[in-house]
Protein backbone atom coordinates (compact mmCIF):
# COMPACT_ATOMS: atom_id res chain seq x y z
CA UNK A 1 0.00 0.00 0.00
CA UNK A 2 1.26 3.35 -0.84
CA UNK A 3 0.54 6.44 1.66
CA UNK A 4 0.25 9.92 -0.08
CA UNK A 5 2.75 12.04 1.51
CA UNK A 6 1.84 15.84 2.55
CA UNK A 7 1.23 18.30 0.00
CA UNK A 8 3.96 20.80 -1.29
CA UNK A 9 1.80 23.59 0.12
CA UNK A 10 1.46 22.27 3.40
CA UNK A 11 5.68 21.69 3.73
CA UNK A 12 5.76 25.08 2.47
CA UNK A 13 4.02 26.35 5.13
CA UNK A 14 5.09 24.75 8.00
CA UNK A 15 8.64 26.10 7.38
CA UNK A 16 12.05 24.15 6.94
CA UNK A 17 13.40 21.45 10.08
CA UNK A 18 15.60 24.57 11.18
CA UNK A 19 12.33 26.33 11.63
CA UNK A 20 11.10 24.00 13.64
CA UNK A 21 10.41 24.03 17.63
CA UNK A 22 9.90 21.08 20.32
CA UNK A 23 6.17 20.53 20.54
CA UNK A 24 4.85 21.32 24.48
CA UNK A 25 4.17 18.61 26.77
CA UNK A 26 1.11 18.00 27.78
CA UNK A 27 0.13 19.48 31.27
CA UNK A 28 -3.29 18.53 32.66
CA UNK A 29 -5.49 20.19 35.63
CA UNK A 30 -8.16 18.14 37.28
CA UNK A 31 -8.69 20.49 40.44
CA UNK A 32 -11.75 21.94 39.23
CA UNK A 33 -13.79 19.80 37.41
CA UNK A 34 -17.74 20.09 36.26
CA UNK A 35 -19.95 17.26 35.71
CA UNK A 36 -20.59 17.67 31.77
CA UNK A 37 -23.33 14.73 31.80
CA UNK A 38 -26.75 15.54 31.39
CA UNK A 39 -28.44 14.87 34.71
CA UNK A 40 -30.78 11.64 34.61
CA UNK A 41 -33.93 10.95 37.02
CA UNK A 42 -35.25 7.86 37.94
CA UNK A 43 -38.48 8.96 38.88
CA UNK A 44 -41.24 11.49 38.78
CA UNK A 45 -41.04 15.35 40.13
CA UNK A 46 -44.31 14.02 41.81
CA UNK A 47 -42.97 10.99 43.00
CA UNK A 48 -39.35 12.78 44.64
CA UNK A 49 -41.79 15.28 46.22
CA UNK A 50 -43.75 12.00 47.64
CA UNK A 51 -40.51 10.42 48.75
CA UNK A 52 -39.45 13.81 50.37
CA UNK A 53 -42.75 14.16 52.23
CA UNK A 54 -42.37 10.82 53.59
CA UNK A 55 -39.12 11.79 55.13
CA UNK A 56 -40.31 14.67 56.82
CA UNK A 57 -43.70 12.37 58.05
CA UNK A 58 -40.78 9.62 59.12
CA UNK A 59 -38.62 12.96 60.87
CA UNK A 60 -42.04 13.97 62.64
CA UNK A 61 -44.18 10.57 63.55
CA UNK A 62 -41.55 7.62 63.78
CA UNK A 63 -38.81 9.72 65.00
CA UNK A 64 -35.01 9.02 65.03
CA UNK A 65 -33.14 7.26 68.16
CA UNK A 66 -30.11 9.49 68.88
CA UNK A 67 -27.95 8.14 71.43
CA UNK A 68 -26.07 11.07 72.81
CA UNK A 69 -28.02 13.70 75.23
CA UNK A 70 -26.29 16.95 74.28
CA UNK A 71 -27.27 16.49 70.71
CA UNK A 72 -31.06 15.74 72.44
CA UNK A 73 -30.40 18.93 73.84
CA UNK A 74 -29.74 20.80 70.99
CA UNK A 75 -32.78 19.41 68.94
CA UNK A 76 -34.88 20.26 71.86
CA UNK A 77 -33.96 23.58 72.16
CA UNK A 78 -34.31 23.91 68.25
CA UNK A 79 -38.21 23.35 69.12
CA UNK A 80 -37.73 18.74 68.71
CA UNK A 81 -39.93 16.86 70.51
CA UNK A 82 -38.15 14.77 72.65
CA UNK A 83 -38.49 12.00 74.79
CA UNK A 84 -35.50 10.88 77.04
CA UNK A 85 -36.81 7.70 78.14
CA UNK A 86 -36.46 6.40 74.58
CA UNK A 87 -34.04 8.64 73.22
CA UNK A 88 -36.01 9.38 70.49
CA UNK A 89 -36.15 13.00 68.78
CA UNK A 90 -38.97 14.14 66.82
CA UNK A 91 -38.48 16.82 64.41
CA UNK A 92 -40.54 19.21 62.82
CA UNK A 93 -40.69 19.98 58.95
CA UNK A 94 -40.50 23.58 59.81
CA UNK A 95 -37.44 22.76 61.71
CA UNK A 96 -35.75 20.67 58.91
CA UNK A 97 -36.96 23.57 56.15
CA UNK A 98 -34.90 26.27 57.94
CA UNK A 99 -31.55 23.83 58.43
CA UNK A 100 -31.83 23.32 54.67
CA UNK A 101 -32.28 27.16 54.36
CA UNK A 102 -29.47 27.80 56.18
CA UNK A 103 -27.21 25.16 54.86
CA UNK A 104 -24.70 26.81 52.19
CA UNK A 105 -25.51 25.83 49.05
CA UNK A 106 -21.71 26.38 48.18
CA UNK A 107 -18.72 25.30 49.98
CA UNK A 108 -15.35 26.63 49.60
CA UNK A 109 -12.55 23.86 50.39
CA UNK A 110 -9.38 25.81 51.82
CA UNK A 111 -6.59 22.88 51.34
CA UNK A 112 -2.88 23.18 51.93
CA UNK A 113 -1.91 25.25 48.92
CA UNK A 114 -3.93 27.64 47.15
CA UNK A 115 -3.69 26.02 44.13
CA UNK A 116 -5.47 22.82 45.64
CA UNK A 117 -8.58 24.83 46.90
CA UNK A 118 -12.14 23.71 45.41
CA UNK A 119 -15.68 24.57 45.72
CA UNK A 120 -18.48 22.09 46.59
CA UNK A 121 -21.85 22.97 45.21
CA UNK A 122 -24.25 21.77 42.58
CA UNK A 123 -22.43 20.74 39.17
CA UNK A 124 -18.98 20.44 40.52
CA UNK A 125 -17.35 17.30 40.39
CA UNK A 126 -14.48 15.72 43.11
CA UNK A 127 -13.22 12.19 43.33
CA UNK A 128 -12.16 10.61 46.18
CA UNK A 129 -10.66 7.01 46.63
CA UNK A 130 -11.60 4.43 48.43
CA UNK A 131 -12.23 4.91 52.33
CA UNK A 132 -12.05 3.30 55.73
CA UNK A 133 -10.80 -0.72 54.54
CA UNK A 134 -9.03 -2.34 57.53
CA UNK A 135 -7.13 -4.42 55.32
CA UNK A 136 -4.55 -3.72 52.01
CA UNK A 137 -4.09 -5.41 49.12
CA UNK A 138 -1.52 -6.03 46.47
CA UNK A 139 0.04 -8.25 43.90
CA UNK A 140 3.37 -8.77 45.66
CA UNK A 141 1.95 -8.72 49.24
CA UNK A 142 -1.57 -9.91 48.95
CA UNK A 143 -3.50 -8.96 51.32
CA UNK A 144 -3.21 -8.23 55.20
CA UNK A 145 -4.38 -5.83 57.71
CA UNK A 146 -3.26 -2.40 57.13
CA UNK A 147 -0.26 -1.07 58.42
CA UNK A 148 1.10 2.45 58.68
CA UNK A 149 3.49 2.21 56.01
CA UNK A 150 0.15 1.33 53.73
CA UNK A 151 -1.66 4.24 55.02
CA UNK A 152 1.63 6.41 53.78
CA UNK A 153 1.61 4.98 50.54
CA UNK A 154 -2.03 5.27 49.98
CA UNK A 155 -1.50 8.70 50.73
CA UNK A 156 0.94 9.37 48.46
CA UNK A 157 -0.73 7.12 45.55
CA UNK A 158 -3.70 9.92 46.31
CA UNK A 159 -1.20 13.49 46.39
CA UNK A 160 0.12 11.74 43.33
CA UNK A 161 -3.27 11.69 40.52
CA UNK A 162 -4.17 15.11 39.92
CA UNK A 163 -7.84 13.47 39.93
CA UNK A 164 -8.10 12.97 43.87
CA UNK A 165 -8.42 16.58 45.20
CA UNK A 166 -9.76 15.34 48.66
CA UNK A 167 -7.94 12.65 50.90
CA UNK A 168 -9.36 9.71 52.24
CA UNK A 169 -9.12 7.56 54.89
CA UNK A 170 -8.56 4.70 52.62
CA UNK A 171 -7.08 2.34 55.22
CA UNK A 172 -6.96 1.89 58.60
CA UNK A 173 -3.53 1.44 59.91
CA UNK A 174 -3.89 -1.57 62.49
CA UNK A 175 -0.33 -1.40 63.75
CA UNK A 176 -1.05 1.91 65.16
CA UNK A 177 -2.79 1.88 68.85
CA UNK A 178 -6.27 4.01 68.50
CA UNK A 179 -5.09 6.33 70.97
CA UNK A 180 -2.41 7.53 68.91
CA UNK A 181 -3.56 7.15 65.17
CA UNK A 182 -5.27 10.15 64.79
CA UNK A 183 -1.37 11.98 65.25
CA UNK A 184 -0.07 9.32 62.70
CA UNK A 185 -2.52 10.02 59.74
CA UNK A 186 -3.13 14.09 60.38
CA UNK A 187 0.85 14.43 61.11
CA UNK A 188 1.02 11.94 57.29
CA UNK A 189 -1.44 14.53 55.93
CA UNK A 190 0.25 17.46 56.82
CA UNK A 191 3.55 16.05 55.97
CA UNK A 192 3.19 13.94 52.38
CA UNK A 193 0.55 16.32 50.64
CA UNK A 194 -1.24 19.65 50.73
CA UNK A 195 -4.87 18.56 49.57
CA UNK A 196 -7.52 18.85 51.35
CA UNK A 197 -7.26 16.41 54.84
CA UNK A 198 -10.01 14.19 56.51
CA UNK A 199 -9.90 13.14 59.99
CA UNK A 200 -12.51 11.31 61.93
CA UNK A 201 -14.62 11.67 64.31
CA UNK A 202 -13.92 9.47 67.13
CA UNK A 203 -14.85 11.76 70.46
CA UNK A 204 -14.24 15.72 71.06
CA UNK A 205 -10.86 15.06 72.32
CA UNK A 206 -9.29 13.34 69.09
CA UNK A 207 -10.98 16.22 67.08
CA UNK A 208 -10.11 18.88 68.69
CA UNK A 209 -6.54 17.13 68.69
CA UNK A 210 -7.16 17.30 64.92
CA UNK A 211 -7.91 20.06 64.43
CA UNK A 212 -4.99 21.81 66.42
CA UNK A 213 -2.61 19.86 64.30
CA UNK A 214 -3.97 21.29 61.33
CA UNK A 215 -4.08 24.79 62.47
CA UNK A 216 0.16 24.17 63.74
CA UNK A 217 1.13 23.03 60.46
CA UNK A 218 -1.06 25.37 58.29
CA UNK A 219 -0.49 28.15 60.23
CA UNK A 220 -3.83 29.18 60.94
CA UNK A 221 -5.31 31.41 63.76
CA UNK A 222 -8.43 30.18 65.28
CA UNK A 223 -10.80 33.06 63.33
CA UNK A 224 -8.90 32.06 60.07
CA UNK A 225 -9.73 28.29 60.93
CA UNK A 226 -13.46 28.63 61.93
CA UNK A 227 -13.96 31.24 58.74
CA UNK A 228 -13.53 28.31 56.28
CA UNK A 229 -13.80 24.50 55.66
CA UNK A 230 -10.21 23.41 56.56
CA UNK A 231 -10.84 20.12 56.78
CA UNK A 232 -14.06 17.50 56.12
CA UNK A 233 -15.22 14.24 58.06
CA UNK A 234 -17.81 11.79 57.34
CA UNK A 235 -20.85 10.63 59.62
CA UNK A 236 -22.85 7.86 59.10
CA UNK A 237 -25.80 7.12 60.19
CA UNK A 238 -26.55 3.73 61.82
CA UNK A 239 -29.86 2.87 59.99
CA UNK A 240 -32.54 2.52 60.48
CA UNK A 241 -32.92 5.70 62.12
CA UNK A 242 -30.55 6.23 64.83
CA UNK A 243 -27.59 8.48 65.29
CA UNK A 244 -24.95 7.28 67.70
CA UNK A 245 -22.73 8.92 69.74
CA UNK A 246 -19.56 9.24 67.97
CA UNK A 247 -21.32 10.39 64.74
CA UNK A 248 -24.08 13.05 66.32
CA UNK A 249 -20.52 14.25 68.34
CA UNK A 250 -18.47 14.78 65.01
CA UNK A 251 -21.41 16.78 63.59
CA UNK A 252 -21.40 18.98 67.11
CA UNK A 253 -17.79 19.73 67.02
CA UNK A 254 -17.70 20.34 63.07
CA UNK A 255 -20.21 22.25 62.80
CA UNK A 256 -19.48 24.46 65.76
CA UNK A 257 -15.66 24.90 64.50
CA UNK A 258 -16.94 25.70 60.64
CA UNK A 259 -15.69 22.38 59.35
CA UNK A 260 -17.41 20.39 56.78
CA UNK A 261 -19.38 17.09 57.97
CA UNK A 262 -20.62 14.53 54.72
CA UNK A 263 -23.69 13.05 55.66
CA UNK A 264 -24.22 9.36 54.72
CA UNK A 265 -26.62 7.08 55.34
CA UNK A 266 -24.87 4.01 54.66
CA UNK A 267 -28.34 1.98 53.72
CA UNK A 268 -28.37 -1.53 52.07
CA UNK A 269 -31.76 -3.02 50.24
CA UNK A 270 -33.59 -5.36 52.38
CA UNK A 271 -31.51 -5.62 54.95
CA UNK A 272 -31.24 -2.01 57.20
CA UNK A 273 -33.08 -0.35 54.58
CA UNK A 274 -36.81 -0.99 52.62
CA UNK A 275 -35.84 -3.83 49.95
CA UNK A 276 -36.91 -1.18 47.08
CA UNK A 277 -34.69 1.66 46.24
CA UNK A 278 -37.62 4.17 46.67
CA UNK A 279 -38.30 3.26 50.08
CA UNK A 280 -34.26 2.88 51.08
CA UNK A 281 -33.72 6.12 49.63
CA UNK A 282 -36.67 7.36 51.21
CA UNK A 283 -35.08 6.75 54.56
CA UNK A 284 -31.98 7.59 53.64
CA UNK A 285 -33.14 10.69 52.88
CA UNK A 286 -34.99 11.60 56.49
CA UNK A 287 -31.46 10.19 58.44
CA UNK A 288 -29.58 12.96 56.47
CA UNK A 289 -32.19 15.44 57.16
CA UNK A 290 -32.06 14.12 60.84
CA UNK A 291 -28.25 14.86 60.91
CA UNK A 292 -28.10 17.89 58.70
CA UNK A 293 -30.46 19.50 61.31
CA UNK A 294 -28.65 19.24 64.05
CA UNK A 295 -25.43 21.24 62.05
CA UNK A 296 -27.37 23.94 61.38
CA UNK A 297 -29.22 24.11 64.86
CA UNK A 298 -25.50 23.87 66.38
CA UNK A 299 -23.57 26.64 63.95
CA UNK A 300 -26.59 27.99 61.05
CA UNK A 301 -24.74 27.99 57.95
CA UNK A 302 -21.89 25.62 58.54
CA UNK A 303 -20.33 23.76 55.64
CA UNK A 304 -22.35 20.20 55.43
CA UNK A 305 -22.76 18.00 52.37
CA UNK A 306 -25.43 15.83 51.96
CA UNK A 307 -25.16 12.35 51.04
CA UNK A 308 -26.31 8.82 50.29
CA UNK A 309 -24.56 5.65 50.16
CA UNK A 310 -27.29 2.87 48.84
CA UNK A 311 -27.27 -0.43 47.54
CA UNK A 312 -28.49 -3.77 47.55
CA UNK A 313 -27.21 -6.97 49.46
CA UNK A 314 -27.25 -10.33 47.68
CA UNK A 315 -30.22 -11.79 49.01
CA UNK A 316 -28.91 -15.19 48.61
CA UNK A 317 -26.08 -13.97 51.17
CA UNK A 318 -27.18 -11.26 52.60
CA UNK A 319 -23.49 -9.79 51.64
CA UNK A 320 -23.63 -6.35 50.21
CA UNK A 321 -23.90 -5.62 46.28
CA UNK A 322 -22.09 -3.00 44.64
CA UNK A 323 -21.86 -1.80 41.22
CA UNK A 324 -25.95 -3.05 40.29
CA UNK A 325 -28.26 -1.63 38.34
CA UNK A 326 -30.26 -0.78 41.93
CA UNK A 327 -27.26 0.77 43.11
CA UNK A 328 -27.51 2.84 40.05
CA UNK A 329 -30.69 3.82 40.39
CA UNK A 330 -30.24 4.67 44.03
CA UNK A 331 -27.81 7.09 42.98
CA UNK A 332 -30.35 8.70 40.51
CA UNK A 333 -32.74 9.21 42.88
CA UNK A 334 -30.69 10.47 45.80
CA UNK A 335 -29.22 13.09 42.79
CA UNK A 336 -32.84 14.06 41.99
CA UNK A 337 -33.07 14.44 46.23
CA UNK A 338 -29.65 16.40 46.15
CA UNK A 339 -31.47 19.05 43.44
CA UNK A 340 -34.67 19.36 44.96
CA UNK A 341 -32.48 20.55 48.08
CA UNK A 342 -30.22 22.94 46.17
CA UNK A 343 -27.15 20.88 48.23
CA UNK A 344 -23.86 19.71 47.51
CA UNK A 345 -23.95 15.81 47.87
CA UNK A 346 -21.71 13.01 48.34
CA UNK A 347 -22.63 9.64 46.09
CA UNK A 348 -20.35 6.69 45.99
CA UNK A 349 -19.21 3.71 43.69
CA UNK A 350 -17.31 0.76 45.13
CA UNK A 351 -16.93 -2.98 44.34
CA UNK A 352 -18.19 -6.48 46.32
CA UNK A 353 -15.16 -8.22 44.02
CA UNK A 354 -12.41 -10.09 46.02
CA UNK A 355 -9.98 -9.09 43.57
CA UNK A 356 -9.11 -6.41 40.98
CA UNK A 357 -10.38 -8.38 37.96
CA UNK A 358 -13.08 -7.82 35.35
CA UNK A 359 -16.03 -7.92 38.02
CA UNK A 360 -14.19 -5.24 40.06
CA UNK A 361 -13.71 -3.16 37.16
CA UNK A 362 -17.25 -3.60 35.73
CA UNK A 363 -19.03 -2.92 39.37
CA UNK A 364 -17.01 0.06 39.62
CA UNK A 365 -17.29 1.75 36.59
CA UNK A 366 -21.27 0.66 36.64
CA UNK A 367 -21.58 2.31 40.30
CA UNK A 368 -19.29 5.30 38.92
CA UNK A 369 -21.15 6.14 35.65
CA UNK A 370 -24.61 6.10 38.13
CA UNK A 371 -23.18 8.84 40.22
CA UNK A 372 -22.25 10.65 37.39
CA UNK A 373 -25.40 10.67 35.22
CA UNK A 374 -27.31 11.42 38.71
CA UNK A 375 -25.02 15.04 39.08
CA UNK A 376 -22.68 13.71 42.37
CA UNK A 377 -20.68 16.73 43.24
CA UNK A 378 -18.17 14.38 45.43
CA UNK A 379 -18.00 10.75 44.43
CA UNK A 380 -16.01 8.64 47.02
CA UNK A 381 -14.92 4.84 47.10
CA UNK A 382 -13.60 6.12 43.47
CA UNK A 383 -10.77 4.14 42.62
CA UNK A 384 -9.19 1.18 44.71
CA UNK A 385 -12.18 -0.14 46.95
CA UNK A 386 -12.48 -4.01 46.84
CA UNK A 387 -15.02 -6.85 48.82
CA UNK A 388 -17.41 -4.18 50.06
CA UNK A 389 -15.11 -1.90 51.66
CA UNK A 390 -12.74 -4.61 53.20
CA UNK A 391 -9.80 -4.18 51.26
CA UNK A 392 -7.79 -1.73 49.14
CA UNK A 393 -6.05 -2.52 46.34
CA UNK A 394 -2.76 -0.83 45.11
CA UNK A 395 -3.49 -2.36 41.71
CA UNK A 396 -7.35 -1.12 41.51
CA UNK A 397 -6.40 2.26 42.17
CA UNK A 398 -4.02 2.79 39.60
CA UNK A 399 -6.32 0.81 37.17
CA UNK A 400 -9.43 3.24 38.31
CA UNK A 401 -7.19 6.15 38.23
CA UNK A 402 -6.82 5.90 34.79
CA UNK A 403 -10.80 5.59 34.21
CA UNK A 404 -11.66 8.77 36.34
CA UNK A 405 -8.84 10.26 34.53
CA UNK A 406 -10.29 10.12 31.13
CA UNK A 407 -13.70 11.04 32.84
CA UNK A 408 -11.63 14.26 33.54
CA UNK A 409 -10.76 14.98 30.02
CA UNK A 410 -14.38 14.74 29.29
CA UNK A 411 -15.46 17.27 31.35
CA UNK A 412 -12.94 19.78 29.59
CA UNK A 413 -15.51 19.15 26.75
CA UNK A 414 -14.62 19.25 23.48
CA UNK A 415 -13.82 22.60 21.28
CA UNK A 416 -14.29 23.17 17.96
CA UNK A 417 -12.98 26.93 16.82
CA UNK A 418 -10.89 27.33 13.35
CA UNK A 419 -7.82 26.41 14.84
CA UNK A 420 -9.68 22.31 16.01
CA UNK A 421 -11.07 22.41 12.72
CA UNK A 422 -8.03 23.26 11.08
CA UNK A 423 -8.85 23.85 7.44
CA UNK A 424 -5.86 25.98 6.72
CA UNK A 425 -3.66 23.80 8.93
CA UNK A 426 -4.83 20.41 8.01
CA UNK A 427 -7.74 19.76 5.60
CA UNK A 428 -5.74 21.95 2.96
CA UNK A 429 -2.53 20.29 3.88
CA UNK A 430 -3.45 16.57 2.30
CA UNK A 431 -4.33 15.83 -1.07
CA UNK A 432 -6.90 12.97 -1.90
CA UNK A 433 -5.76 9.49 0.00
CA UNK A 434 -3.54 11.24 1.93
CA UNK A 435 -2.86 11.49 5.64
CA UNK A 436 -2.82 13.50 8.82
CA UNK A 437 0.33 12.30 10.43
CA UNK A 438 2.42 15.43 9.25
CA UNK A 439 0.12 18.53 8.86
CA UNK A 440 0.41 21.43 10.73
CA UNK A 441 -1.93 20.63 12.86
CA UNK A 442 -0.77 17.04 14.03
CA UNK A 443 2.73 18.66 14.15
CA UNK A 444 1.95 21.02 16.84
CA UNK A 445 -0.69 18.94 19.21
CA UNK A 446 0.70 15.20 18.73
CA UNK A 447 2.26 15.38 21.90
CA UNK A 448 -0.67 16.87 23.62
CA UNK A 449 -4.16 16.90 22.00
CA UNK A 450 -4.72 12.75 23.28
CA UNK A 451 -4.74 11.73 26.82
CA UNK A 452 -1.79 9.72 27.74
CA UNK A 453 -2.49 6.26 30.02
CA UNK A 454 -0.57 5.22 32.58
CA UNK A 455 -1.63 1.38 32.71
CA UNK A 456 -3.41 0.99 29.34
CA UNK A 457 -1.15 -0.51 26.55
CA UNK A 458 -2.56 0.69 23.16
CA UNK A 459 0.48 -1.58 21.87
CA UNK A 460 -1.12 -4.50 18.83
CA UNK A 461 -0.63 -7.89 19.82
CA UNK A 462 2.83 -8.66 17.96
CA UNK A 463 4.48 -5.74 19.91
CA UNK A 464 3.14 -6.28 23.63
CA UNK A 465 3.58 -10.22 23.35
CA UNK A 466 7.81 -8.62 22.42
CA UNK A 467 7.30 -6.39 25.63
CA UNK A 468 6.52 -10.07 27.70
CA UNK A 469 2.39 -9.92 27.68
CA UNK A 470 2.04 -8.09 30.49
CA UNK A 471 -1.45 -7.80 31.49
CA UNK A 472 -2.88 -4.60 33.23
CA UNK A 473 -3.41 -5.61 36.58
CA UNK A 474 0.68 -6.83 37.05
CA UNK A 475 1.11 -2.92 34.88
CA UNK A 476 -0.28 -1.00 37.40
CA UNK A 477 2.14 -2.72 40.20
CA UNK A 478 4.76 -1.55 38.15
CA UNK A 479 3.14 2.24 37.79
CA UNK A 480 2.51 2.49 41.68
CA UNK A 481 5.75 1.00 42.96
CA UNK A 482 7.22 3.67 40.17
CA UNK A 483 4.97 6.54 42.36
CA UNK A 484 6.55 5.72 45.74
CA UNK A 485 9.91 5.07 44.18
CA UNK A 486 9.95 8.68 42.49
CA UNK A 487 7.64 10.18 45.47
CA UNK A 488 8.56 13.97 47.08
CA UNK A 489 6.57 15.46 49.32
CA UNK A 490 5.16 19.02 48.51
CA UNK A 491 7.07 22.34 50.32
CA UNK A 492 6.22 22.45 53.64
CA UNK A 493 7.43 25.24 56.86
CA UNK A 494 9.72 23.81 58.65
CA UNK A 495 9.03 25.55 61.89
CA UNK A 496 5.70 24.73 61.56
CA UNK A 497 5.83 20.88 61.10
CA UNK A 498 8.44 21.25 64.25
CA UNK A 499 5.81 22.62 66.42
CA UNK A 500 3.29 19.59 64.76
CA UNK A 501 6.20 17.39 66.06
CA UNK A 502 6.08 18.75 69.03
CA UNK A 503 2.84 18.63 70.04
CA UNK A 504 2.09 14.63 69.15
CA UNK A 505 4.90 14.59 71.06
CA UNK A 506 3.27 16.23 73.86
CA UNK A 507 0.32 14.97 73.45
CA UNK A 508 1.43 10.95 73.06
CA UNK A 509 3.39 11.66 76.47
CA UNK A 510 0.05 13.01 78.55
CA UNK A 511 -1.81 9.59 77.37
CA UNK A 512 -2.72 10.38 73.80
CA UNK A 513 -6.91 10.83 72.81
CA UNK A 514 -8.96 7.14 73.01
CA UNK A 515 -11.50 7.07 71.08
CA UNK A 516 -15.06 7.57 72.09
CA UNK A 517 -17.96 5.43 71.88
Amino acid sequence: MVITQTSERGRRRRGGAADAVPPPSRDVNYRHLKNPFPQMEVFSADQIADMHDTSMRTLEELGVKVLLPEARRIFAAGGARVDEDTEMVFIGRDMVDAAVASAPKSIACRAGARHRDFTLELGSLVFQPGAGAPNATDLERGRRPATGQDYLDFLKLTHHFDVFQMISPQVEPQDVPTHLRHYFTTQAQMELTDKFPFFFSRGTPQVMDCFEMLSTARGLSDDEFRSNAHCYTIINTNSPRTLDIPMAQGLIDFARHGQMSIITPFTLMGAMAPITVAGAITLSHAEALAALTLTQLTNPGAPVCYGTFTSNVDMKSGAPAFGTPSHFQASLAAGQLARHLGLPWRSAAGSASNINDVQAANENQFGLWGCLMAGATVIIHSAGWLEGGLTVSFEKLVCDAEVLNMIAELCAGAQAGAAEIGFDTALSEVEPSGHFFATSQTMERYNTEFYQPHVHDYANFGTWTERGSVDANHRATGVWKGILNDFKPPASDGDRLGALQDFIARRTAEGGAPPES
